[in-house]
Parts: structure tokens; sequence; C-alpha cells
């Protein structure tokens, strides 16, 4: 058996061996990226050297990055999705490509000084081209050579030869085989997949492409491994693809698929990073069961008519989801408190509250007694503070937060559930009242979704979940839009109830941070002008010495069009224009040409600040100020630098002296 710990060091000293500097894992919570909420995948923190900026550590890096995908959520209970993972990478910046990579990964996964994986159990996929790029043939050729140094035949799929199970490369148009770019614009080229294939007799009776059954089938088969990306492109404004200065290599390997697969394990839950996780679980529920035949700590139980789970005959198959959902939202909570993350209503805070409440639900399920996640949060630390000593650091802070999210959640949670109960009977007696053929054909408002939120706390992922246990039919996008309207109301009442705080990325509202707040309405509105309309605000920080501004471009500003901005913004003070502001609807300030920045935050009413007057308007932008009166306030402005913050986003630093 091969542990977490071994294949973590394993993976780093390959690498190393052959130039590569190994670089710590960054936080969850992206530095780089105001577009995304967490880091989901190694790649995020390195973006502006995949766009050219110098590492301090050179050209080739490897890494064992902590990443959270929070699409993965409702697939969590399955073999192989979790919502936290961590992700084995290396990069080439502008160094070795296609030919260094690919033998490379073969070797480390196939050579028995690493990890010794049988040659005839892996497939491939590359990209098979069109209108925009060719065939990736460099990829095809050298996969070919290092099967063939094996002895093992390594045919291109074809689709009039229909060689399926004799193929060992299998061409994949751009929606399989092509990474990026992050935004509109950006880096971006063709990648190739590693796959291992399981055998037919992975369920494979029910494939739905039966003997056309090929990587990427959904069937459970074909898992990948490992994914080489080759930067060898930019997208640009217009759409087109082009050759690109620098051309990168980024990889990633799920670590927990990469243990399951290397420990014959059916699911990630059996690997050493979980399945102490999950036996505690089992302990502290009421679920004692009989291993199945391979020693699965995730066993197949059923609901008795008191509530508990009991064994079944294997025949019913039934999966304990529950406790694969209990184990991996509490490891995930454990590492997004660690990096700051703390429960909420809002973005990062909501997706906490929602794992950890949605935790506590299954464990209810389980009749697991009240405070159940505190233990299982210790365990996690225990299992990663060797390779992640900030969790250990962090301990009082991470238990503390759960203990009071868990506190909070258990209070409501009972009485929200069974009102949710009485609510389902009560829409089924009007049913059969009406003389209505199905009784259970009950439809659940966004209303009502968000009145369980707002009462009980029930996060709306949570209750449409309970719907669909329920076997209710829902419509997920009729509900959804009716629920954030609801909550957008609740939001404007909210601000309206705490008068005097206000949005805009400020840290204060000290006469400071309210001259660069003003500035940065100049600075946005001259970026569009020297630059283009496809310039908008990405994000800023405001505070007491300097403005941080994100912006949409996918260039780094020449000299000439760092001056240009410069001097536009200081035309405008020297102008001593007036800083006035209307109230309206968020129609009309569209309609009027006003500026917006993340339309979905605001309320029913917004503020239009006009720079400018009469003939002489320089800018219109939504915003919730503060503001000073008057660009003769703001002194002299200077752009002190300007660099990459994410694909397609540069960000620029500046002062007012």
């Amino acid at each position: 058996m091969i542990t977490s710990k071994e294949l973590r060091k394993k993976y780093i000293e390959f690498f190393k061996e052959r130039g590569h500097s190994e670089i710590p894992s960054a936080s969850l919570v992206p530095e780089n990226d105001p577009t995304v909420l967490f880091t989901t995948a190694g790649m995020h923190p390195l973006v502006p050297y995949l766009l050219g900026e110098l590492h301090s550590e050179g050209k080739r890096l490897v890494s064992v990055q902590k990443c959270v995908r929070t699409g993965d959520i409702d697939d969590v209970g399955d073999s192989t999705h979790n919502t936290f993972f961590e992700m084995l990478g290396n990069w080439s910046l502008g160094d070795y490509f296609k030919d260094d990579s690919i033998r490379w990964s073969w070797e480390f996964l196939t050579d028995e000084k690493w990890l010794g994986i049988d040659p005839e159990k892996i497939k491939v996929t590359v990209f098979e081209g069109d209108v925009d790029a060719p065939r990736d043939k460099e990829s095809v050729k050298v996969w070919q050579e290092c099967f063939e140094k094996l002895g093992v035949s390594a045919e291109v799929f074809d689709k009039e030869k229909k060689n399926n199970e004799d193929a060992r490369i299998f061409p994949l148009p751009k929606e399989d085989n092509w990474w990026g770019p992050a935004g509109l614009t950006g880096p971006c080229g063709p990648d190739t997949e590693i796959f291992i294939d399981l055998g037919k007799s992975v369920n494979f009776e029910s494939c739905p492409n039966a003997e056309n059954c090929r990587p990427g089938c959904n069937c459970g088969r074909y898992i990948e491994i490992w994914n080489n990306v080759f930067m060898e492109y930019y997208k640009t404004a217009e759409g087109k693809y082009v050759l690109s200065r620098q051309k990168n290599v980024d990889t990633g390997m799920g670590m927990e698929r990469t243990l399951a697969i290397l420990n014959d394990f059916d699911n990630v839950y059996e690997t050493d990073v979980l399945a102490p996780i999950v036996a505690q679980v089992k302990t502290l529920s009421h679920c004692h069961c009989e291993g199945e035949a391979r020693s699965n700590p995730v066993t197949t139980c059923k609901e008795s008519d008191d509530g508990i789970l009991s064994p079944t005959a294997q025949n019913d198959n039934v999966e304990t989801k529950s406790i694969k959902i209990i184990a991996d939202h509490i490891r995930t909570s454990v590492f997004m408190i660690s990096d700051g993350v703390f429960p909420s209503n809002l973005d990062r805070g909501y997706i906490l509250r929602r794992l950890l409440r949605r935790a506590i639900r299954h464990g209810n399920l389980l009749k697991m007694p009240n405070g159940f996640l505190f233990p299982l949060a210790e365990t996690v630390i225990e299992i990663y503070k060797e390779f992640y000593p900030e969790l250990e650091n962090n301990k009082d802070k991470i238990l503390d937060e759960i203990k009071k999210e868990e506190e909070k959640f258990e209070k409501t949670i009972k009485k929200g559930l069974k009102e949710f109960e009485e609510m389902i009977n009560l829409y089924k007696q009007r049913n059969l009242e009406a003389g209505l053929s199905n009784i259970d054909d009950i439809f659940i408002s966004g209303e009502d979704v968000f009145y369980f939120f707002s009462t009980f706390g029930l996060p709306l992922e949570m209750t449409i979940e309970l719907v669909k246990e329920k076997s209710n039919p829902i419509n997920l996008e009729e509900t959804k839009k009716q629920f954030n309207e609801e909550f957008k109301k609740h939001q404007t009442l909210s601000r309206t109830a705490s008068a005097g705080k206000f949005k805009g990325g400020l840290a204060d509202a000290s006469e400071e941070t309210t001259r660069l707040h003003t500035a940065a309405h100049l600075l946005l509105e001259s970026l569009r002008r020297v630059l283009g309309e496809h310039v908008f605000q990405k994000g800023s920080n405001i505070t007491a010495e300097r403005l941080r501004f994100d912006y949409s471009h996918a260039d780094k500003l020449t000299d000439e069009e760092k001056q240009k901005v410069e001097e536009m913004v200081s035309e405008q003070i020297q102008k001593k224009l007036p800083v006035s502001f209307e109230e309206m609807n968020l129609e009309e300030a569209k309609k009027i040409g006003a500026m917006g920045v993340f339309e979905s935050k605001y309320g029913e009413k917004v503020k239009v600040y006009t720079i400018g007057k009469n003939d002489d308007i320089f800018s219109k932008e939504i915003c919730g100020g503060p503001h000073i009166k008057n660009t003769s306030e703001l002194g002299k402005f200077r752009i002190k630098k300007e660099q990459s913050s994410s694909a397609g986003v540069r960000r620029i630093k500046a002062v007012l002296e």
C-alpha cells in the first residue's frame, strides 16, 4: 500500500531530480484572482508567471496545492468526487515543452522505481484539432514512442477503422482536450489527459456507449489520473488564437484519485486521508455495519423504521452517502477556516456555511450526537498537520468556528425540518381536497425556499435537496430565480438598516481613502478611453496609502499607454470638475450609460456618481460612495506599478501625492 505521505514525497523527488524547485501550497483564498472564490488548481497562484513574469524559483516548478472546487458539491458521495483535494503539479515557464512533459509523466507512472503502473492499463486523449488550431500531432508521436518503448501497441483511434479496443490514443475535440483561457482572453492550448482503464467489468453492463466506451465516458471504466496542459496559444480580444511568445506546461494529478488507483481501492474514501474520518463518522453514528468484501470503510446500509441505519443484503446496493458527505465536508471546512474563511451568508462564507450545515443534516440522518463535527475536525487536523502545519497552528480558531456554527444550526435545524415536513403534508392535503390524481405533485416555490433560509438557516441547496429526496418536482431555474429575488429584497433592507456602510473595496472612510476612491473613477474611464471599451473594473482595494485597481485587459501597459492614462487623470484633476450623484433605479442608470460593477449586489435603487457637468462630463458610474466634492481636491495622480493579476486581468497600484 502506498500512503499519501509516500506519494507526495515520490512526486516532489521525481521532479526535483529533473531540475524543478519545490514551491509551497498557496492559500485556498486566491490572492491574484478576483474572478473566483477559491483556488481550484495549482496554476491559480502562478498566473502572473504563466503570463511572462519571472518567478524567483526559476522556470521549473513543482508543488502539492490544496484546492477546492464548489461545482463538485452535488457529486460528493460517489467514488471519485471531493470538494477539497490536493493537486500534484509541475510547471515549465517557457522552458521544456511537450516532449519532456509527456515522457516524464510516462516515466513517473510506469517505472517501478516510482509508481509502477501497468502500461497496458493506460490510455490517453489528445486534441483532435479544429479551425482554431491543428491536431496535436507532436503529443501523438511522443505518446506512441513511450508506449512502443515498453512493447505496447499504441494505435490512434480512428472512427472509420472502428479500432476502439485496440486504440491507446484518442483525439477529442476542444471541449474535452483544450484548456483556457480562464477569462475572455489569455494563454490557452491543447492538453493531453491520462486515464487508467479499469476494464470492461466496471459498470460496463450499464455503459451508455457499450462497445464504443472510451476515455471520457462517465460509466466509471476510465479514471483520469493526470492532465498535461500545453499553453502554446493566446486568445485575443477578437477571439483569435495566436501562437504565444512564451510556451508553458501546466500539469495536475489528483492526490486522492491517484491513491485509490494505486491501492486498488473502489473509491477515494478508502485512502489514508479520508478513511480515518469515515471510520470515526461510523463510530459516532448508530451505523454498526459489517465491512464489505474488500474491507471498504464505506458500508452498505439502509434506514430502518426507527430511522437507524442497519446492514442490508449486498444486492440492495444502497450506499451510505451521508457518511461520505460528512467526511468530505468536514475536511474541506477545516482547510477553509484555516485559510481565513468564516461562515456567513455571502461568497466564500456561504459555501463554508453550506458545507457545515449539510454535514450536520446528514449527521442527523445517521443519528449522530450533537457536537459531532468537533472531534471529526480534530481528526482532520491530525491527518494533515505534518504536511500542513498551519492546521495545528490554527487549531483553536478552526474548532471554535465549527463549534459556534454547529451550536447555532442545531438550535434551528430540527424545528426547520419539522416545519418542512408540515409544509409538504399541507400541500398534499390541498392536492387531495382539490381532487388531484397525484397528491405528491408539489411545486416548492422560491419564496418557500427563502423562508426556510431566512428563518431556519437552511441553505438554498439544502432545501432543494430535501425536496428531491421527497421525490417532488422542482423547477430549479424558476426556484433559484425567485429565491434570488427574495434575497435581494432582504439585502436591500439590510443595507438600509446598516446605513453608513459602503462598498467599493475601501479599508475605511478617511479623507485619504475617499480621495483615492474618487480617483479610481477617473482611472477606470481613462483606461477605457486609452485601451478600449473592453476594459471593466474587476475589483479594487483602497487604503489610506494607495489604490489597488483590477481591470479587464490582456496585455501589459506600454510606457506610452501608462503615460496617457496618467495624463488623462491629471487633466481631469486640473479641470476642477464637480462630483455629484443622483439616485435612480438600475434600469435608468443603464439607460444613461452609467458604468457598473457586480450588478447582482445592487438594490432596487442605486447612486450614480457623475464627474463633470453639462458638456464636460468625464464619467458616470454606479457606486456606493463616499466621494469628494471636486476633483481639485485630489492632488497629483501617479501609477506606481502595473502588473498581471490573473488571466485576462491586470492590476494597477496608484497613489495621490
